[in-house]
């Protein structure tokens, strides 16, 4: 019943960009079982965890994100409670609008940062080839040159 609960938190550190079912279960056993808990531990201990260095720096980079837009879209939820409970019922359903708005904020912050985790595809590498091109005529070529002589 343990490997459930484990399981269940697990799958949700997996909306974090670059961590897979794998490296949740790491984060889980290591009590790293939610995104804010993920974005205040830091790349040492994402390390002891069992993460490399460079992935451990990016999961922190994209929880961080994360937890900053959950974390602002509940402060604007919380207003607009307030705000709701105070105002007429006019300003109500301008209140309810400003949280959708900033539900769909957080959304868009945290679908950016998903994005600008993938990997970028590797340049392909220059040929040390010396010489002219497959597009030099022959009479720039060098050895014509001489031959003619």
């Amino acid at each position: 019943m343990v490997s459930g609960k484990k399981d269940s938190k697990a799958s949700k550190l997996t909306s974090i960009p670059g961590v897979g079912a794998a490296t949740a279960k790491k984060l889980a056993n290591a009590k790293l079982d939610t995104v804010s808990k993920v974005a205040a531990a830091g790349t040492a201990k994402l390390v002891k965890a069992g993460l490399q260095a460079a992935v451990a720096k990016k999961v922190v980079a994209a929880a961080k994100k994360i937890d900053n837009a959950s974390q602002a879209t509940k402060k604007t939820a919380v207003a607009a409670k307030q705000a709701a409970k105070t105002a007429p019922a006019k300003a109500k359903a301008a209140a309810k609008s400003a949280a959708k708005k900033t539900a769909e904020k957080s959304k868009n912050l945290a679908a950016k940062a998903k994005s600008k985790a993938k990997p970028k595809p590797k340049a392909e590498p220059k040929s040390n080839k010396i010489g002219p091109s497959r597009d030099t005529p022959l009479s720039k070529m060098a050895w014509f040159r001489n031959a003619k002589k």
